[in-house]
């Protein structure tokens, strides 16, 4: 391509509510433009790079035995109903009613679609079944932001495995992971597989590969000694255990004026510790009020919470739902005494003893607290937030925790979709029988996105050779200079001619402008042909990651550059 025909509208400010160096970068490379709050469009820049990660993830998928179809964007309302979620997603689905008063919601994924043409598998001799698409998704982000990253319409590869038992789910899930290694391996980022929540997916195991970086909306704890690594949302890990002091027979009531938080309670003289603290936390789990208890000093995780109880819809409690269930405000609740509610504990309250809680009267607190002897518990889960420095389950050494841009998912999905839909096969023994499912994706714009933030300098972008919109950029110095364009050209060719993806800039622009803008756009070869160079039968070689420059013979230059590029491929 040349560029002096190219629409590659390059900026040379930053767009100022960019905040990811991914979206500042591929807006200001001409690689995408917003045209809404989390929609974008890929001008031919990003489109080549979208176009090479798809070609990457297609044979990957082919080489473990899948088969690419297409199914619609556009599903009946009905069909989701059927496995409940449409209550379960309500909060991302974009729905509409056509001009009959038929009620369709645009698909955020394909589970449901795909075990409806499932459903015309009849016998176990026609599985395992490997199928899967590239196709647009559509989920109603409330904040969308990041660039591509957090975006209301884009591009996913989902596959779905059909067998008849585990056995066989655990062995696509298998190929899966190694295939998603391959991948990303092969798009030039590092993919940490870690522990995740399967969400509204539902089903058993679940991993996410998780590319570190600042910009990411997952907190990922993560053992440097022996590798464990799991989603906050399911992490784990070890603590000091706490020895508490004997205490009363029973709560003791005292008075604590002006006492509203954890905080106040360490400050209160003849108060507690927080580790030596019963928080308690309204939470209203489909409709349904709960009492949910930590340690003082741990958080709560919201999808532990959820994932827990199997609860669809949940939201803290509003002021006038807890005085009237403890008939006291926040900062005064307890769960001693109470009947009637739900009662969820964290696992480290288990054990506690002698431990000081709210005693649901304004300004008044509960000393001597055994927890399993004083609350009516009705489930003990793992419900606090994972934190830096505490101990791996596994191993013991300190965890860290990073934030980290989920590139990949892959879930054990069961037979939740293929018993709501009716997708069910003979087995061996003439048995009716539901297929069992696994579910596999890959954001493909993500990914794009991914690879920036782990690619780029105060430059620009910097494309591994593999997804680059082009692998080498002719710089001619001077399009004036006749020798110049006549070697810049023949090279051009010659390239094009080798298979290697190349764009010569011919723009009546001053050098710096040239090569600002191909620092920029992240192109990984440069070759400078300019008449200095030429005097001496050379042209320049800069390999945009490492910075290095090197004079190449014009003779050799063409098959020097194919090797480079297939070396890196």
């Amino acid at each position: 391509m040349r560029w002096s025909q190219a629409f590659i509208p390059t900026l040379r400010d930053d767009p100022t509510d960019a905040e990811a160096a991914s979206h500042r970068l591929l807006i200001r490379g001409g690689y995408i433009r917003q045209l809404m709050s989390g929609v974008y469009s890929l001008l031919p820049l990003g489109y080549r790079v979208r176009s090479k990660i798809i070609a990457i993830i297609r044979e990957e998928l082919n080489a473990i035995g899948g088969q690419e179809l297409l199914l619609p964007a556009l599903h009946p309302r009905e069909i989701w109903e059927k496995t409940g979620r449409t209550e379960a997603m309500a909060d991302i689905l974009f729905t509409l009613s056509d001009l009959r008063g038929g009620d369709a919601i645009l698909g955020p994924t394909h589970e449901e679609i795909f075990a409806t043409v499932a459903a015309e598998l009849t016998s176990y001799k026609q599985l395992p079944q490997l199928w899967y698409q590239i196709q647009t998704k559509f989920r109603d982000e409330a904040r969308p932001k990041s660039g591509l990253l957090r975006v209301r319409e884009f591009t996913m590869k989902d596959s779905y495995s059909f067998d008849t038992d585990t056995v066989g789910l655990d062995q696509q899930f298998d190929r899966h992971f190694a295939a998603y290694t391959r991948i990303f391996e092969r798009l030039g980022v590092t993919a940490i597989a870690v522990e995740a929540s399967s969400g509204a997916m539902g089903g058993s195991d679940s991993i996410e590969f998780i590319v570190p970086s600042p910009a990411g909306e997952d907190d990922i704890a993560h053992c440097p000694a022996c590798g464990y690594a799991a989603n906050v949302e399911r992490a784990s890990s070890t603590i000091p255990p706490v020895h508490d002091e004997p205490g009363p027979d029973r709560p003791v009531r005292f008075p604590t004026p002006g006492v509203r938080t954890i905080v106040d309670l360490v400050e209160f003289e003849g108060g507690a510790s927080a580790e030596r603290q019963i928080k308690t936390l309204v939470y209203v789990l489909d409709g349904e009020p709960a009492l949910v208890l930590l340690r003082g000093d741990h958080e709560l995780h919201e999808q532990k919470l959820q994932d827990g109880t199997g609860a669809i819809d949940i939201r803290p409690g509003q002021p006038d739902e807890i005085r009237a269930l403890l008939g006291a405000d926040a900062g005064s609740l307890g769960a001693v005494g109470v009947t009637g509610s739900r009662i969820l504990a964290d696992l480290q309250l288990a054990d506690r003893s002698n431990m000081v809680t709210g005693a649901n009267l304004n300004d008044h607190h509960l000393r001597g607290v055994d927890a399993r002897r004083d609350i009516a518990v009705t489930d003990w889960l793992d419900l606090r937030t994972v934190v830096a420095g505490e101990g791996c389950p596994e191993c013991g050494e300190p965890l860290e925790v990073f934030r980290g841009i989920e590139a990949g998912h892959i879930f054990k999905l069961g037979t939740k979709f293929s018993e709501a839909l009716g997708a069910t096969v003979l087995n061996a023994e003439g048995v009716p029988v539901p297929l069992v499912m696994g579910s596999y994706g890959i954001g493909v714009e993500r990914n794009m996105a991914a690879v920036v933030e782990m690619n780029h300098d105060d430059a620009g972008i910097i494309w591994p050779v593999s997804i680059a919109p082009y692998e080498v950029v002719i710089t001619a110095v001077k399009i004036d200079d006749e020798a110049s364009m006549v070697v810049a050209n023949q090279l051009y060719d010659d390239l094009s001619d080798a298979g290697i993806d190349v764009l010569i800039d011919d723009r009546a622009e001053r050098p710096g402008v040239k090569f600002n803008d191909a620092e920029l756009i992240g192109v990984p070869y440069r070759i400078t042909v300019g008449p200095r160079g030429l005097a001496n039968g050379v042209v320049e070689l800069s390999e945009r990651r490492s910075g290095e420059r090197s004079d190449l013979p014009v003779e050799e230059a063409v098959e020097l550059m194919v090797k480079r590029v297939a070396g890196r491929k």
